[in-house]
């Protein structure tokens, strides 16, 4: 299904969502009053979220089937201070009749585009990596713990539509490189605050050609420059990946038009992105691979929201494969859901990462949150495939995190420095 016809022109592909459910054609800068489709937490901004909520004195949730309560940032419980927030969060699935995702179900983002968010809706999650959902044609965004309490009662929020930044990428990627390198060479280019509050809004016959996964990845990361969502138009790609997750029927296209108006173009050529990483402490410190060679890691992690779906762990078991880890090296891997866990099971991709010395983590957020598993020693370099670097991240103040992609992930794990062959 087209939408587009009954509204005026000129419309992004923000612009339309967000003027479909304020109920009247909206641009950029405008403040709305938005129906929202779906609302999610986690386990670190839940309990606040449920605290607020009972504030506003409603005896029932808005829409309890699409309001998600998940347990994903220290799953399991690694403190009993963590298990009593999470038994928070369960007294209030029983009592409200929302949906509780827990311990090893994955991380929320994963278990959003999984099963819960369409092409079309508009979701908002206590979480700033809600966005992930935007590679489905969504307007999915993070906001505050009080912001989503009150779209839980209500069913509605407010904001200021956002301008948007429209990144055109074409071309072709060279081997071995990721969409991660992409993002990350985006982030160097623009900054880590070079999208505030914009939209950003993918195409190009690159994007076009991107698995959803790869696209997931982009949406993903939309928030490390700043931006409030990242966007692609729901192709064909879009429509097989709900069909394969049983929601075929709640395909639609939108689309923007011909003559929005973007407050900037940045155009990409796929084939001049090279291997990238960003060093500490903030992402938007990038350099290539080669400039890294002599950065030697004590551990290396595959997982998370950005990076944690089964083309990442497939990339990552291709280059394992009958090979040993680096001894200086200690590599983890966390599948991003359930689903994923199984499907790597199945093809054996398990094996390959425990043969070679991995460690395997349950579905959910791992080593990234810094609150358990895979917490640095002083003065330790990791690399891992996650989004955020910021000094402490993973439980550390005094360790180094590098981002980069499963590819890189995996060649480094075997030789003990930052590598890609």
């Amino acid at each position: 299904m087209l939408c587009g016809g009954h509204f005026k022109m000129g419309l992004t592909l923000v612009e339309k969502i967000i003027s479909e459910h304020a109920g009247k054609s909206v641009h950029a800068g405008e403040l709305v009053i938005s129906k929202v489709d779906v609302t999610a937490v986690q386990d670190g901004t839940g309990p606040l979220t449920v605290q607020e909520f009972k504030k506003l004195g409603k005896s029932k949730l808005n829409n309890p089937q699409r309001t998600i309560l998940f347990i994903d940032h220290a799953s399991p419980s690694p403190r009993k201070e963590l298990s009593n927030t999470h038994m928070v969060l369960r007294d209030f699935h029983k009592e409200y009749g929302a949906v509780l995702s827990d311990v090893g179900a994955g991380v929320c983002h994963q278990r959003l585009i999984e099963t819960f968010v369409n092409p079309g809706e508009v979701l908002v999650g206590a979480d700033s990596h809600t966005c992930t959902s935007g590679a489905l044609g969504a307007f999915a965004t993070g906001m505050g713990s009080t912001d989503v309490a009150v779209a839980m009662a209500l069913g509605k929020t407010w904001l200021k539509v956002p301008a948007t930044f429209k990144i055109v990428v074409n071309g072709k990627f060279k081997p071995g490189i990721c969409s991660k390198d992409l993002m990350l060479h985006l982030i160097g280019m623009i900054g880590a605050d070079g999208a505030t509050y914009k939209a950003l809004e993918f195409c190009g016959d690159m994007i076009d050609n991107m698995s959803m996964s790869e696209r997931f990845t982009l949406a993903n990361m939309a928030v490390e420059a700043g931006a409030k969502c990242g966007l692609f138009v729901a192709d064909n790609k879009t429509k097989e990946f709900l069909k394969e997750r049983g929601r075929g029927d709640k395909f639609r296209q939108i689309l923007p038009d011909s003559d929005a108006e973007y407050e900037r173009i940045i155009e990409i050529k796929a084939e001049d992105i090279p291997h990238t990483v960003s060093c500490p402490h903030t992402v938007d410190n990038t350099k290539t691979v080669e400039e890294l060679k002599d950065v030697k890691v004590n551990q290396v992690f595959v997982g998370t929201c950005t990076n944690g779906r089964i083309e990442d762990l497939r990339i990552a078991a291709e280059i394992l494969k009958g090979k040993t880890v680096h001894p200086d090296v200690r590599m983890l891997i966390s599948p991003a859901s359930k689903d994923v866990f199984k499907q790597a099971l199945k093809e054996g991709l398990i094996d390959i990462f425990v043969d070679a010395g991995a460690a395997i983590l349950a579905p959910g957020c791992g080593p990234c949150v810094g609150v358990h598993a895979g917490i640095l020693g002083d003065g330790e370099v990791c690399l891992a495939t996650q989004n955020r670097n910021f000094q402490g991240r993973m439980g550390n103040t005094k360790g180094y995190i590098y981002l980069a992609s499963p590819y890189v992930a995996a060649y480094t794990a075997l030789r003990g420095y930052i590598a890609a062959e």
